[in-house]
Parts: structure tokens; sequence; C-alpha cells
């Protein structure tokens, strides 16, 4: 599935509040409580110990489709794809990491205008 394809199928889901300012409110509530269902799975496998099964990544997996519709419902209310925010985070990462991931090129942001640390 692409993700225009699925904007369009998800947001047949929302609730139809009136406003973009409700939706985004609607969005930014429900990723912030997906996101801590999920980090509560993660939370048993890294502080308790618990060893990962089927049935967590069952739930991790889940909760990961429920945060993705609420990106949706925050894109829809700013009047942007999926697929445009998708390129746009691609193109920025780009310039951050012109390789590939480093500590340095992440201090640096240079996508934000920093400057590339040199070796002393």
């Amino acid at each position: 599935m692409n993700f225009r394809d699925y904007q369009i199928m998800a947001m047949r889901t929302a609730k139809d509040l009136p406003t973009d300012s409700e939706n985004l409110t609607h969005a930014a509530l429900g990723l912030a409580s997906e996101v801590g269902e999920f980090v509560s799975e993660v939370k048993r496998i890294a502080i308790y110990g618990k060893e990962v099964n089927s049935e967590m990544i069952a739930h991790m997996q889940e909760e990961v489709g429920d945060i993705l519709w609420y990106v949706a419902l925050a894109a829809s209310s700013l009047h942007c794809g999926l697929s445009a925010l998708a390129q746009r985070n691609i193109d920025k990462l780009a310039i951050r990491y012109p390789d590939k991931y480093t500590d340095v090129a992440a201090e640096a942001r240079l996508d934000k205008g920093g400057l590339p640390h040199t070796q002393s």
C-alpha cells in the first residue's frame, strides 16, 4: 500500500471535527497516547528484562500502526500528504547525513545551517 491510498482510507475513519485546529489536537493527543503504549512494551523489555515474544511484537506492531493513523490525521490537518512529508524527511536526512549516520553529523545538523565539526 502506498501512503496516498493509506491516508485516504485512514481519514475515512477520522472523527468529523469542524476545524483543522481541533483535528491537530486530536492527532497530538492520539500520538502521545499511542506512543505511550508502544513505549510501555519497550520498557518491559529494557527495564523489566522481559523476553521479546510474538505477543509483544504483535502489540508493538499494532501501536505503530495506530501511530501512523494519527500521523495521517496530522498531515491531513496540515493539508499535506504523507508521501510529501516522507520525501521532505528523506531530503532533510540526505543533507544532515550525506554519507551515513554519524554522531558528529547528528550534532552539526547541517540541514539547519550548522557547521560540520572538524577534528582538532
